[in-house]
Order: C-alpha cells, then sequence, then structure tokens
C-alpha cells in the first residue's frame, strides 16, 4: 500500500541465487502474455524474451524458491512466522506455513487451520458484498450515499459521494486515528456508534483526489447491513463465507471462542512478547481473521469472474465491473477500480490488496490474465519494518521469475528532461492526511521533497535505497520518470509551467501529492519552530543556571520593578510554552507508533487542549510585554535582542499552534 523499501532482503535475494539457478534447469513455463495494460506497455521492450525466461509456475519450482527465500528472511528480519498461498487455474497450487504462529511454544503456522488477521484485505469482502447488492439493484454506485443512511454525510462543494467514490477512494475524507486500532480490554464499539460517533472531514471534493480510507470503508459495511436488513457480520458469514466455503473466517469481534486455539500470535517482532488480539475499529475495513486456505477460496473465486466450484457469488459481468472499471488520475500509473487497485507490473495485469494492522502485514494479488493469485502475510512488523520488505520482495521476485514481461522504457531529449526536472522540484504534502485536528501537525512534518539533481534526474525524499539514499528518477516520457535501475514509475500533472501534482506507481491509487502551499509548508515552518522552541528552552534553562551562577559569585540579582517582573513571567511564559509544544510533539509520535494508544490519552489530549490557549495566547502576550519593557528600560543590546527573540518565538508557537490545531475548540482526531 505504501512505497515499500528493500534493505536487508537485497542480500538475501542474491543468498537465495543457489535455489534460483538450480530451478532454472527445469523446463520453461508456457505462459502467453496478454498485451500490457497502458500503464506498463514499454516503449522499446522485447516481451518474447521476457517471457522465454520464465520458470515453470509449478509445486516443485515454487516451493525450491520459496524454501530458499522465505525462511532466511523471517530470520534476519526477526519475523515469527508467514504463510503464502499460490492459485493457478481454479486450484490451489501451494499453500505452505512458515515459521511460527506461537514463537515461544514452537507451534508452526498451519496455512489450512492458522488465522491471520487480514487487516485492509478485509475490504475486499466489504466491495464484494457491495457489488452483490448492485446487482440486485439495492445500492446504485451513482447515487448520494444519504439515501442508504439514517443520518446525514454532509455535502462538499455542493457535491455528495457516491458509493463508485467510496470504493475508489475519492470520497474526499480526511483521515481518521480515533478508534482504528484497539484492544478487547478497551471494549468493542458496535458499527453503527463508530460510524456516527465522528464523521471525518472532507477535505477534497468527490471523485477528483484519491485519499485512502478506512471510514469510508466502514460507512459502506453500515450501508451493507442497512440495505440488507442483516447485521454486516451476518450478512458476510451468509452471502461470503459460506458460499465459498470458508469454514475457519470471520470478521466479529471480539474473536469467537471457537477460533481463539487457531488464531495466530501477533508480535512487534519475533524477540518481543506476543500482543493482544487487535480490535480493528472500522471492522469492514480491517477486521478479517482467516486461514490462508479459506483466503485461497476468496482469490479463486475473483479470478473466475465469481465463481468458486459450484458457487457464484458474483454474476460475471458484475465481476469485470469490478476488476475493470478504473479511474485514470495521472497517466501512466496504477489505478483504482471498483474496491480493488491495480499493481500492473512487468506488464501484467495485476489486481490487489495490502492489509496492515499493527503487527499482522499482507499482501493479495491476482494476475487476472493469467488467472494465477498469490498472497502472502506475516504475523510480526519486524526489525526496522522488515514485514514490508518481505511482501514487496516476494511479489516482485515471483513476477520476475515467473511472469516476467517488459519494462517501460524511453527517452526524452536533454532540454526537456532539465525543463521538467526544473518544474517538479519542490515540496509535497500527501492527500492521505489530517487536515482538522492536531495530528495535522505531524503531517506537515513528514511532508515529500522532490529535488533537481542538476543532471536531467530527480530525487525523491520518500522514495530511498536501503541505505538511505533518494532514488534516482529519469524522465521516459514528457512528465513521466522511471526509477533508475527499477520498474516504477511516476507521473506527474503541471499547470502554468509547473507540476502541481504527481504519483507514485505502487502507490498512486490510493494517495497523491501535490504541491504544499507555502503557508502549510515544513520548509519553513519545520525550521520556526525549531528554532522558536530552542530559543524559549535557552530562556528556560538559563533561570535555574543563572541562580546557581548568582549564588556561587555571590552576586545579587541586579533587576527589580517591572524589570524584574517581566524578566519572571518572560521566563514561566518560555518554560511552560515550550514544554506544552514538546508534549504535543512527542503524543503525536507515540500515537502513530502505538495506535492502540489512542484510545488511552484521550484524557491527556483534553488537557493539552485546555491548556494550549492559555499557555501559547498568554505566553505570546507575556513576551510582547516583555520585550516591550526591556525595550524602553535600561538593558543591555544583548538583553533587548533576546527579548525579541523571545517574543518572536512565542508568537510562532502561537501561529503554529492555530494552524495546527493545537488550540481548537471542537477537538477530535
Amino acid at each position: 500500500m505504501h512505497n515499500k523499501k528493500k534493505r536487508f532482503l537485497l542480500g538475501l535475494l542474491l543468498a537465495a541465487g543457489a535455489i534460483q539457478a538450480a530451478a532454472a534447469a527445469q523446463p520453461a513455463a508456457i505462459n502467453p502474455a496478454p498485451s500490457p495494460p497502458a500503464t506498463t506497455t514499454a516503449a522499446a521492450a522485447d516481451s518474447a524474451a521476457g517471457a522465454a525466461a520464465a520458470h515453470a509456475l509449478n509445486v516443485a519450482d515454487l516451493e525450491a524458491w520459496l524454501d530458499g527465500f522465505l525462511p532466511n528472511a523471517l530470520n534476519a528480519g526477526d519475523v515469527a512466522g508467514a504463510v503464502v498461498v499460490v492459485v493457478k487455474d481454479d486450484q490451489v497450487l501451494l499453500e505452505k506455513g512458515f515459521g511460527y504462529s506461537d514463537y515461544d511454544k514452537r507451534v508452526r503456522v498451519d496455512p489450512a487451520t492458522t488465522l491471520f488477521r487480514w487487516g485492509s484485505i478485509s475490504k475486499l469482502y466489504t466491495w464484494t458484498a457491495v457489488m452483490q447488492l448492485v446487482e440486485q439493484g439495492k445500492i446504485d454506485l451513482d447515487a448520494d450515499v444519504n439515501q442508504y443512511l439514517d443520518f446525514k454525510i454532509p455535502a462538499r462543494d455542493g457535491k455528495p459521494i457516491t458509493m463508485r467514490n467510496i470504493m475508489t477512494h475519492t470520497a474526499g475524507f480526511e483521515e481518521r486515528l480515533k478508534g482504528l486500532i484497539g484492544v478487547e480490554a478497551q471494549g468493542v464499539a458496535p458499527l453503527d456508534q463508530f460510524i456516527k460517533q465522528y464523521i471525518p472531514a472532507r477535505i477534497f471534493a468527490p471523485g477528483e483526489t484519491p485519499a485512502y480510507s478506512n471510514f469510508a470503508c466502514a460507512l459502506a459495511g453500515y450501508i451493507v447491513a442497512r440495505v440488507s436488513g442483516m447485521p454486516f457480520d451476518d450478512y458476510v458469514d451468509k452471502y461470503l463465507f459460506e458460499p465459498l466455503k470458508m469454514r475457519n473466517s470471520t470478521f466479529r469481534q471480539p474473536l469467537p471462542e471457537a477460533f481463539k486455539p487457531h488464531v495466530s500470535n501477533a508480535y512487534q517482532a519475533a524477540s518481543f512478547p506476543a500482543k493482544p488480539y487487535e480490535i480493528v475499529g472500522p471492522a469492514p475495513a480491517g477486521s478479517l481473521a482467516a486461514t490462508g486456505e479459506d483466503m485461497a477460496h476468496f482469490m479463486i473465486a475473483h479470478l473466475y469472474d465469481g465463481r468458486y466450484g459450484t458457487a457464484q457469488i458474483l454474476k460475471p459481468e458484475t465481476a469485470q465491473q469490478m476488476h475493470n472499471t478504473a479511474l485514470t488520475i495521472l497517466p501512466r500509473l496504477n489505478r483504482m477500480v471498483l474496491g480493488f487497485y491495480e499493481d500492473n507490473y512487468d506488464g501484467r495485469r495485476v489486481i490487489a490488496h495490502g492489509g496492515d494492522t499493527q503487527w499482522f502485514h499482507s499482501d493479495l494479488h491476482l494476475y487476472l490474465d493469467d488467472h494465477v493469485g498469490l498472497l502472502v502475510s506475516v504475523n510480526s512488523l519486524g526489525k526496522e519494518g522488515a514485514a514490508h520488505d518481505i511482501l514487496s520482495a516476494v511479489f516482485h521476485e515471483f513476477t520476475d521469475r515467473y511472469l516476467p514481461g517488459a519494462t517501460p522504457d524511453g527517452k526524452v531529449d536533454e532540454k526537456t528532461a532539465t525543463e521538467h526536472a526544473r518544474m517538479i522540484a519542490g515540496r509535497y504534502r500527501v492527500s492521505r492526511r489530517i487536515e482538522s485536528n492536531f495530528a495535522s501537525l505531524l503531517y506537515m512534518a513528514l511532508q515529500t521533497t522532490v529535488a533537481d539533481n542538476g543532471d536531467g534526474t530527480i530525487a525523491v525524499s520518500s522514495a530511498t535505497s536501503p541505505s538511505g539514499v533518494p532514488l534516482r528518477w529519469r524522465e521516459i516520457e514528457p512528465l513521466v520518470w522511471r526509477q533508475e535501475h527499477g520498474k516504477s514509475l511516476l507521473s506527474a500533472r503541471a499547470e502554468n509551467g509547473q507540476v502541481v501534482r504527481f504519483g507514485l506507481g505502487d502507490e498512486a491509487a490510493i494517495e497523491v501529492y501535490d504541491r504544499t502551499p507555502w503557508a502549510k509548508s515544513s520548509g519553513w515552518w519545520v525550521p520556526a519552530m525549531s528554532a522558536s522552541v530552542i530559543v524559549l528552552l535557552l530562556t528556560a534553562l538559563a533561570w535555574p543556571i543563572g541562580a546557581l551562577v548568582r549564588r556561587h559569585h555571590r552576586v545579587a540579582y541586579a533587576l527589580s520593578g517591572i524589570d524584574a517582573r517581566a524578566h519572571r513571567w518572560v521566563r514561566i511564559a518560555a518554560s511552560c510554552a515550550a514544554l506544552i509544544f514538546v508534549a504535543w510533539v512527542i503524543l503525536l509520535v507515540a500515537m502513530l507508533s502505538m495506535l492502540d494508544l489512542i484510545p488511552k490519552v484521550g484524557g491527556l489530549i483534553g488537557l493539552l487542549h485546555v491548556l494550549s490557549p492559555i499557555v501559547f495566547i498568554g505566553g505570546a502576550a507575556v513576551g510582547l510585554w516583555n520585550a516591550w519593557v526591556v525595550g524602553n528600560g535600561g538593558r543591555s543590546r544583548w538583553a533587548k535582542l533576546w527579548g525579541v527573540l523571545v517574543a518572536v518565538s512565542l508568537l510562532i508557537l502561537l501561529w503554529a499552534a492555530f494552524s495546527f490545531h493545537l488550540i481548537s475548540f471542537k477537538p477530535g482526531f
């Protein structure tokens, strides 16, 4: 779902070379490649040569390759266990567990009986349920969704949202953190309560900007329940799990007793203690627990136009509509279809979805024209986020090995490359973000920069090599760049001689990058706020240090009257403002690092919201008063300069507090 940066896995892939070389002696598979989609067509490439290099996609080769790669990758990444499922031609080709579902007790992962948490892959079941109701005429993809609700989603720019907007993540909702992930001890909110408790702000007009939304999918699940007249869990049990013979699967939270002995533990890393069972607040967006074997049935159904065995969960035309109705935001990049997103690679038409809880991480890929499905999940985040590297490596190496194809290629003239590199350089903010509450401060600090390398190539700060160096991108056609020595694409849109939006190929379906307006740019906000906090902390530290120095040298405090009062109050103001601001930053980092912490910090957030207007507004007033007192007194030039610096620093933090909602009279997150 996001950029997947290969780190330690590059070395592991090389280590697996012996296995690959041994398997290379087997007969090549006959895999007639389809005409590649526009997003991956090479300007000059030999597709036939790529196909000829394919390994046979059979059990022997596949198992040898995985056995040579995954155990080493799990061990190096400190990941406890994994499950891999490959389906082909209406059958399960391979399903295999690796590592442990209970690391301490050495219980092995069993693809037939071990339940994994599938995170956002759960959405595919919700979208399938929606499409079942669409084909029954009970949901109109292009109607105002308010007609299916018992509350109202306000319009934006006079436009309501539709189910099509929701399924393509273009409803325009900002990100929501509250209630996203918790644990059973914190309780499980009913779906209707979750939906109505806090509706995220709409920050984009519908249909124009992809911004991935868990809330929107939960809203779709609520609509399924209301339209069908059944609780969402009951609907999925009856109309998806039952016909697909998914007997070891559930959306229900807490986990039903019958499933508890079989669910895999979750780990931050294998060497850490197991984590509690995660509760996903927007359940239709991420609460699924299922075995790898059950998931294979769902994959087969979507590869075969809604059919699994004798069951037909979608009409063929409905399944094809779901898989083929793509929304183009930027040319040449992967797009959202209805619920799935494209992950086209090696000239293959691939639809996919990733899934992440805090600890489980998964990817599902369907090669539509090849009738092949690949599913991988791990039960640990691992060392330095190793889970994402493992998933990325398995998908790309699997495709390169068994379904290879053309690499996008092309060239523009030097003058064009130089001009376009200049046009795209700048600072951008991702569309999947928070704007209306205090978390906007952290999203501001995480903005992406695009640099002109001066040789016709560009670099993107959020796309880096294993060593953390930004990758280089070279233009292959006007406003389309390809990663050097790679296959990923970057596409941009320009207006009035400047790029205003760009997307990266492996994530452009769910989020894009828009040029940051000056008032929200981290280019000056971060240094300004950092310098302000340093000035205020130095002012606060000077208070006890000055007292100790005077005591040591037996020197009396030199100020009196209004000068002394101003001196004392400005140090109090500086101390409080710096501490409250730093507290906000620490809280934000902790919340995004540990999502299950969020339900526990509501009281602290409320306290900070109460203190912030007092501290920042009062502090700025004290700073200005102190600067006036010092400036009109007989103090030294240094004292006068420092008084101005302190006042400016307090004003900057006040501005930041209003701009990023640290001061807010409608707190929410």
